[in-house]
């Protein structure tokens, strides 16, 4: 790094700086990010590519005056550092006036669950921060590719595995100082078989936890079973969503839905104190690991505000939504602690959103086909008629204020009649409501396991069960 041995005492040299040279007048917070992230790819069933980078990052927000000037370096030294300041206070003093500024988070001990060991008052360590990962190795990561091509039994596959590892602090003038780590892994894979795709991906606080044979084995039972597809016509079907393809619903339900910005902006779909959902349906954004489950995410956000488990929500009734300074003060209410650089711009959204799983499944319904994920299994067994889709990918936003989406199906759908897998079904085209599709009556049932899976374009994280849902609406085949 440099000089200075930890993130806290960098955030806190940045604010010594600010004080020297801008004076007492000036409010500034600063955040330091330490991440170490490597990546283990593959395709034709062999490694193909090994990166690995490490990068500490620190960006200052300054308001002077009544104006708010940001800027960012990844110079460490106390030279970079002090440059850093002297580049934003000039960049202040020339930017427009900002009167939506909310002011700086006071000083605030951390939110220390039970999932969450403390290490101090204002220190937050992940709850079961595994060093192992944190550290792994690129022999390590092979291992679980090799796992996975190896389960696939002939078949070409492709995918990467992950491991990431984020030492952060934040500091402000007004007092605030805090800090945390995390470590995650992630894998992702497919399994092709004359042109079928089959697919299976896991994300988790322990590479150990990976287990590469498991999601090849799946990947390739997917694929196995997807072969000569045929074509439905569009319209209304029952469905069975598997994990991979309910996380779609909670990412757009994190940005376009439960963001404050949005929110307080009135476009979003979200009206609090009303049953917009099915009274089965309770989605909860854990950054904290509260069950003491696994927690991804950080202590603390962008702002230096503790993150706490916020209840979105809960029986079918959508209870909150999620604000930095900003939102919170044009909203009237104080901040949920999801400030993150973009937040003052795009808003504040949950990152760690989980669906809360349903009650254990009805035994003794027959087996599934080992294509089928373990949760879905019940709901396969007792519909009618309908399709179990894997993966939904494409997803664009036609109207947030209803959150209507199109998109499509991937990696896998088939036809289900009389509680059995008939044939495999072509890739096909929706335009639906998400809220409509999960509100009052429509949700048939909530998978008993939740599945922790990693977000492609960023730090979230999602913890998806199954879904059985009344109806989704098709619009038409991928072929036209």
């Amino acid at each position: 790094m440099s000089e200075l041995a930890s993130e806290l005492q960098l955030a806190a040299k940045v604010v010594e700086l600010v004080r020297e040279l801008a004076g007492r007048a000036a409010e500034a917070e600063v955040n330091v990010r330490h991440r170490a992230l490597a990546l283990t790819r593959f395709a034709n069933s062999a490694i193909h590519q090994n990166v690995a980078e490490a990068t500490t990052g620190v960006r200052l927000r300054l308001h002077l005056d009544g104006r708010t000037a940001t800027g960012s370096t990844t110079l460490t030294s106390v030279a970079g550092l002090r440059s850093l300041v002297e580049r934003t206070l000039a960049a202040a003093r020339v930017t427009p006036p900002d009167p939506a500024w909310a002011g700086l988070t006071p000083p605030a001990a951390l939110h220390i669950s039970a999932g969450h060991p403390g290490s101090g008052e204002h220190s937050g360590l992940a709850f079961g921060f595994d060093e192992a990962t944190a550290r792994a190795t690129p022999a390590e990561r092979a291992e679980r590719v090799r796992a996975f091509v190896d389960a696939a039994g002939g078949l070409e596959t492709a995918g990467y595995c992950r491991t990431e590892y984020l030492s952060a602090a934040f500091a402000n003038t007004a007092g605030q100082a805090v800090d945390g780590r995390t470590a995650e892994a992630a894998m992702d894979g497919i399994a092709r078989n004359d042109g079928a795709d089959g697919v299976a991906r896991l994300a988790a606080s322990r590479l150990a936890d990976l287990d590469g044979a498991a999601l090849g084995a799946r990947a390739a039972a997917k694929a196995r079973a997807a072969v000569t597809p045929i074509e439905l016509p569009p319209g209304e079907y029952e469905v069975v969503l598997e994990p991979t393809a309910v996380a779609d619903l909670l990412q757009n339900f994190s940005v376009f839905g439960f963001n404050g910005k949005s929110y307080t902006q009135k476009q979003s779909f979200a009206e609090l104190g009303k049953e917009q959902f099915d009274p089965s349906v309770t989605i909860v954004d854990d950054p904290l690991g509260s069950r003491g489950e696994p927690a991804p995410g950080l202590p603390f956000d962008d702002e230096g505000t503790p993150a706490r488990s916020l209840v979105l929500v809960r029986e079918g009734v959508t209870r909150a939504v999620t604000h930095d300074r900003t939102s919170a003060a044009e909203a009237g209410v104080e901040s949920t602690g999801h400030a993150a650089a973009t937040s003052r711009s795009w808003g504040a959204f949950p990152g760690h959103l989980r669906l809360e799983a349903g009650p254990a499944p009805v035994t003794g319904l027959p087996d599934a086909p080992a294509a089928v994920v373990e949760s879905a299994r019940p709901f396969v067994a007792r519909m009618r008629r309908g399709l179990l889709v894997t993966d939904l990918w494409y997803t664009r936003v036609l109207d947030p204020k209803t959150l209507a989406v199109t998109g499509l199906t991937r990696n896998g759908v088939w036809l289900v009649e009389d509680g059995e897998i008939t044939r495999p079904v072509g890739n096909l085209r929706f335009t639906q409501s998400y809220p409509q599709a999960l509100g009052p009556g429509r949700v048939l049932g909530i998978g008993a396991e939740s599945v922790l899976l990693p977000d492609s374009w960023g730090d979230s994280r999602y913890a998806s069960p199954a879904l059985h849902l009344a109806s989704w609406n098709f619009t038409g085949n991928a072929s036209g």
